[in-house]
């Protein structure tokens, strides 16, 4: 497009949004180049700023006549580039759609735009009792928004689920511009699932503006166990335990050496033993006759798995102090190393053990130090690979280290995500887990909400097939679009 065009471009949103709802400096965009994985970045040509449904669609409206692509933008903390513009795009960022639209105790409801922060509807209902469920580690700054683009999890996902099974309804707007309603304020509603159907489609069919939530009564009790072994394995055997024993806790995390120790150096809980091998947490809720009686068989199961010690707490101050290293495991990474990569897959919990002295082997292959940080109740790995970006060639190698743990998620009958989506970082490994008759079903159904393909272009299915022109594509600098 020519600089006039743009121009033109640029007045007609203005009159949408008003001046200080279009960034269009040269300088300003750079905020927008990346998401939470910063080793792929693009700088947009515009970014919008709206605040209401009806501005969505007016933009994505412009953006179809003037066959331009677009890419929804929640908070910007994905991690596998759900959100990375693509060239001469336009930025739709929904940080200014923060507004809680209704909050209905009696039904155990709330309606929000996109752009409010998860942490935002718990601390919104607390005082009535009420919470909601997912809770992502980014909780206190990632938006409803992503968490539905990305279909997030959690801690408590074991237990409770993912967002998918807390978004009863959305507005969307179709990658036409069209303003759809679908589900409700009931949890069932006639014909087909569309809301199950975008949760999760990562901004390819088009933006959610307003969503439903399901909000939950706080339990009457919560208790947090903590155990720590010699080895990972017969952590994993505890968590089959558990499981296997009928008990679902709320939550159930796991933590390797590597990661206890990173912890311990930037946080200093002073809760996780330096020498073991491996860490479980357990949090259990319910009556408190039912949390002290599972306390005392979970305990029972992981000292007869070879657990070495254990802590129990009751009390809101000491649970807080024995998750506080695991929700701040990701960050003290980055304290340890220049930079890190993580990766996000899914395994059956029985394969745990056989795939984490695996993902050690490949460590050791690669000359890379891998920390485990993950849900071990139900399997979701969070393998994170230390490096320096200024080695020349190191991510290339980080890259291929990352697919092989993919590959073996796949192999052990597990998934290449369980909550951080497919974006731009991993689309290029869905024809290992999908035939092409299963990638071209799934486009059937993008192109009906999706005719001209411009809602988030060129993420989820693998074009290009190979990893490293994605990597490529995802780095190029910006160039050809108007930016002042």
């Amino acid at each position: 497009m020519t600089t006039r065009q743009w121009q033109s471009i640029i007045v007609q949103l203005e009159r949408i949004l008003g001046s200080d709802g279009v960034v269009k400096r040269k300088e300003e965009l750079l905020t927008y180049e990346c998401d939470g994985l910063p080793q792929y970045r693009q700088r947009p040509a515009l970014v919008t700023l709206p605040r209401t449904t009806q501005q969505v669609a007016e933009i994505v409206k412009i953006c179809n006549k003037h066959k331009i692509p677009w890419v929804a933008r929640g908070a910007g903390t994905g991690l596998s580039g759900g959100a990375l513009p693509v060239e001469d795009c336009i930025l739709i960022v929904t940080a200014r759609m923060r507004q809680i639209l209704a909050i209905d105790l009696e039904n155990q409801r709330v309606v929000v735009q996109p752009g409010v922060i998860n942490n935002w509807v718990t601390q919104a209902v607390s005082g009535a009792g009420f919470y909601y469920a997912p809770d992502p580690s980014s909780q206190i700054i990632c938006s409803i928004g992503g968490n539905v683009a990305e279909n997030s999890g959690g801690v408590h996902c074991l237990k409770y689920g993912v967002t998918t099974n807390h978004v009863l309804g959305l507005t969307i707007v179709t990658g036409e511009g069209e303003i759809v309603k679908t589900g409700g304020m009931v949890s069932e509603m006639p014909l087909f699932d569309l809301t199950g159907l975008f949760v999760g489609s990562e901004g390819t069919l088009g933006i959610a503006t307003e969503i439903v939530l399901k909000i939950l009564k706080r339990p009457e009790s919560v208790g947090v166990i903590l155990a720590d072994f010699n080895s990972i394995e017969e952590a994993g055997s505890a968590v089959a335990g558990i499981i296997q024993a009928g008990i679902i806790p709320a939550g159930m995390e796991m933590m390797d050496n590597f990661s206890i120790n990173a912890v311990e150096d930037v946080v200093a809980t002073d809760c996780y033993p330096r020498d073991a091998q491996a860490i479980l947490l357990v949090e259990l809720d319910g009556l408190q006759v039912e949390v002290e009686a599972y306390k005392e068989k979970v305990a029972e199961i992981c000292r007869r798995c070879g657990a070495r010690s254990i802590t129990s707490a009751s009390d809101e101050a000491t649970r807080m102090k024995l998750w506080k290293g695991r929700k701040a495991a990701f960050a003290a990474m980055g304290k340890i190393s220049p930079n890190y990569f993580v990766q996000d897959g899914v395994v059956p919990r029985s394969k745990l053990p056989q795939v984490l002295a695996e993902i050690n082997r490949l460590s050791e292959k690669y000359g890379f130090p891998i920390a485990n940080v993950f849900h071990a109740g139900d399997g979701n790995l969070h393998p994170l690979i230390l490096y320096d970006q200024s080695v020349e060639g190191a991510f290339a190698k980080v890259e291929e280290l990352g697919g092989e743990i993919l590959k073996l998620c796949v192999r052990m009958g597990g998934s290449i995500s369980g909550e951080h989506g497919i974006g731009s970082d991993k689309k290029c490994y869905m024809t290992e887990m999908f035939t092409e008759v299963d990638l071209e079903t799934q486009q059937y159904v993008r192109r009906c909400f999706n005719p001209y393909g411009l809602a988030n272009p060129g993420k989820i299915f693998p074009t290009p097939p190979t990893c490293g022109e994605t990597a490529n594509a995802g780095r190029s600098q910006f160039k050809g679009a108007f930016a002042f």
